[in-house]
């Protein structure tokens, strides 16, 4: 048994797990097990009875407001168990201080959390506050709505009926993050080379509609990963990577993320792969599990997520990572997910359809697609097999359609297709 960030240990009771009493009621609550040492051995505690009256009266006469906790004796009467449970009015101080857990460790949160703690505590998100500009226009956002909902008339009333507005506050945070120029951080867009040093493109989308953003990224998405295909006489578009899946990154990074830090999201082009980072980590009360596996979603920005769902950009039941993975059912690689405090990063790789192929073949397909053109002699060394297998595996992607071949003898090299 080992410490983690919601899992603590004391072996005795002095007023430092006050602060962790604090962290657990601020974010997603947690254990803290006395008479336990810190590498998880039981030492026991000489009176758990006068011990469990010494921990209630610490945290009712410390921390404030008074959080939601339970004591219970265990292991035959030597250890005690207080369980903290996430609090509603929050921050709940110690010593007029808010704390958090970071990773095993309790730390005191910073300024900018402190107030996202505030605004928790008042069921409030940072969208939903008044918007330090209040002389915006939103044609972007009309034209959307026209287009996409077929609304005849565009005005105050409208706004206010997508809680964007309200006559005592004015304009909020979610109708400036919509309106045509805004004072909000948006989306930097990279294209890289054959290597990090070698940079196609770089295009930065800021200050403007966040509708505005997301379809300036779709373009710059298109212009390297899909094309046209002439068959005959008609001319087929191909996807490297699925635009159904890389609209619903975007579009979850836009909805998702934190707007209170001045940071972009990032999106990392490369000729396999798109990396798309979101400044934020998960909204409390979510675990990385839910997240992953689609069975709850925590909408961090509503208003905008709103807007979002009314044009049809997202499914408002957060089946967004769901929806990532269905695009991927029938492909060889599969889209992947990172979750850390303070970001999420999905990556999308270039679509390679599943032909069966057997685990041999695999490795040899996962060396082909480092560099998309290979001989044998540059294959054989990445390799548990010889050459002559090698060229056999290779003979037999061909006739399954995976690979082509390009010359002829020692100059034979193999590319996928």
């Amino acid at each position: 048994m080992h410490e983690t960030r919601i899992l603590e240990f004391k072996e005795t009771i002095t007023n430092t797990f006050l602060k962790t009493v604090s962290a657990f009621s601020n974010y997603d609550g947690g254990r803290i097990l006395f008479g336990i040492d810190d590498d998880g051995n039981v030492k026991g505690l000489a009176d758990v009875k006068q011990a469990c009256l010494d921990i209630e009266n610490k945290i009712n006469d410390s921390i404030s407001p008074q959080p939601n906790y339970t004591l219970e004796i265990q292991n035959n009467d030597k250890t005690i168990t207080l369980t903290v449970e996430s609090g509603v009015q929050k921050p709940y101080l110690y010593k007029s201080k808010a704390y958090k857990r970071n990773d095993t460790a309790t730390i005191e949160v910073d300024t900018l959390e402190f107030s996202r703690l505030i605004l928790e505590g008042q069921n409030i998100g940072f969208e939903e506050l008044p918007c330090k500009d209040q002389k915006i226009t939103f044609e972007v956002l009309s034209h959307k709505l026209k287009e996409s909902i077929q609304i005849e008339t565009f005005n105050q009333d409208t706004l206010r009926t997508l809680n964007l507005y309200d006559s005592v506050n004015g304009y909020n945070n979610a109708a400036g993050l919509l309106a045509d120029k805004n004072h909000f951080s948006g989306i930097d867009i990279v294209k890289f080379g054959e290597n990090i040093s070698i940079i196609q493109k770089r295009a930065t989308f800021e200050n403007i509609s966040v509708l505005d953003a997301y379809e300036k990224s779709l373009d710059v998405f298109r212009d390297y990963y899909q094309y046209e295909e002439i068959q005959g006489a008609d001319r087929k578009r191909i996807e490297k990577i699925p635009e159904a899946a890389y609209r619903e990154a975007i579009a979850n990074a836009l909805v998702h993320r934190v707007w209170d830090v001045e940071s972009q999201i990032r999106v990392l082009m490369f000729d396999d792969r798109i990396e798309i980072i979101s400044p934020g980590g998960l909204p409390s009360g979510i675990t990385e599990e839910e997240y992953l596996s689609g069975k709850i979603s925590v909408l961090r920005n509503r208003n905008l997520a709103n807007v979002f769902y009314r044009l049809g950009f997202v499914e408002i039941f957060g089946t967004g990572i769901t929806r990532i993975k269905q695009r991927y059912e029938e492909g060889l690689k599969k889209p992947g997910f990172e979750v850390s405090e303070n970001t999420i990063k999905i990556v999308l790789p270039l679509f390679e359809k599943n032909l069966n192929l057997t685990e041999d073949e695999k490795t040899v397909y996962k060396i082909l697609s480092k560099t998309m053109l290979k001989s044998i002699s540059e294959i054989a060394p990445y390799v548990p097999f010889g050459k002559s297998k090698t060229t056999q595996l290779l003979k037999e992607m061909g006739q399954k359609g995976v690979i082509k071949v390009e010359g002829r003898g020692r100059g034979t090299k193999y590319i996928i297709k």
